[in-house]
């Protein structure tokens, strides 16, 4: 009787181990899905620097107004009012194909 006893247990002990080990739900899946987690945190971590970036901006075009008339000088050409704005014909200057053509155009020359 002892030994059939032992035997069941054993026998018991032995599907436990295997569930825990190569079953659903195991250390083997366990360690998949901790693979999969580093891959798309991984993937993820430019993302997440482009939306602290992009916070930040926004929060800078709601409070301050450098931030708006920088945006307004690189993307429409803007002037400030006690500026003046010289165009050289034949300079080339790293930019914006928008604003290199407005001021080819000469609608970026204001005084």
């Amino acid at each position: 009787m002892l030994k059939w006893l032992a035997m069941a247990l054993l026998l018991l002990l032995a599907l436990l181990q295997y569930r825990l080990w190569l079953g659903d739900g195991g250390v083997r899946e366990l360690g998949r899905i901790r693979e999969r987690v580093e891959t798309l945190d991984t993937a993820n971590q430019p993302l997440r620097d482009r939306n602290a970036r992009l916070a930040a901006e926004v929060m800078d075009l709601k409070t301050g107004l450098d931030a708006i008339e920088e945006r307004a000088r690189s993307d429409i050409g803007m002037v400030r009012r006690d500026e003046r704005f010289y165009w050289v014909p034949g300079v080339t200057v790293e930019r914006d194909r928008r604003q290199a053509s407005t001021a080819a155009n000469g609608e970026g020359a204001h005084e």
